[in-house]
């Protein structure tokens, strides 16, 4: 085994805050060996797998959510062009599902915010006959669901 990249290689080539990293390792989102020092090291690799950490998390992603992607990758050694192509795949209908809601949010979020009933009945527009009641409490319809009607 090389001798790796010590937690603040790994910051300064990632950016992250040294205890961020500790953070993304008690997540289970690295995982560092400890040399006969007992200091953390970490795998070259381990660069870009915080570098896709930080921009899944831009993208709207949950830790568990990348912790399981990154799950998918080989350990210790660089993902391939190929591994991050499987990866691309299953993020982009969760990508496109959140492009649709938020084009949704954007077109229909004036007349909530003019209104601001979401869900009383006085709202003939976006509910009339208080259908979204039968759905649950707040803003049903920006929330993805649609009118029964």
């Amino acid at each position: 085994m090389s001798a790796g990249l010590s937690i603040g290689a790994l910051a300064d080539r990632t950016g992250l805050a040294v205890s961020a990293i500790r953070y993304y390792e008690d997540q289970g989102l690295v995982h560092p060996w400890r040399n006969a020092g007992g200091q953390r090291r970490f795998h070259r690799a381990d660069i870009r797998r915080l570098s896709f950490v930080i921009i899944a998390q831009q993208f709207g992603f949950t830790l568990p959510q990348i912790r399981a992607e990154l799950d998918r990758l080989p350990g210790g050694r660089t993902p391939s062009a190929a591994d991050w192509a499987e990866i691309s795949l299953s993020f982009r209908d969760h990508l496109d599902r959140r492009i649709a809601t938020l084009t949704q949010l954007r077109d229909n979020l004036d007349g909530c915010i003019g209104c601001g009933c979401l869900s009383l009945d006085t709202c003939s527009l976006y509910n009339p006959g208080d259908v979204a009641r039968s759905k649950g409490t707040g803003p049903r319809y920006l929330m993805g669901d649609r009118p029964d009607s």
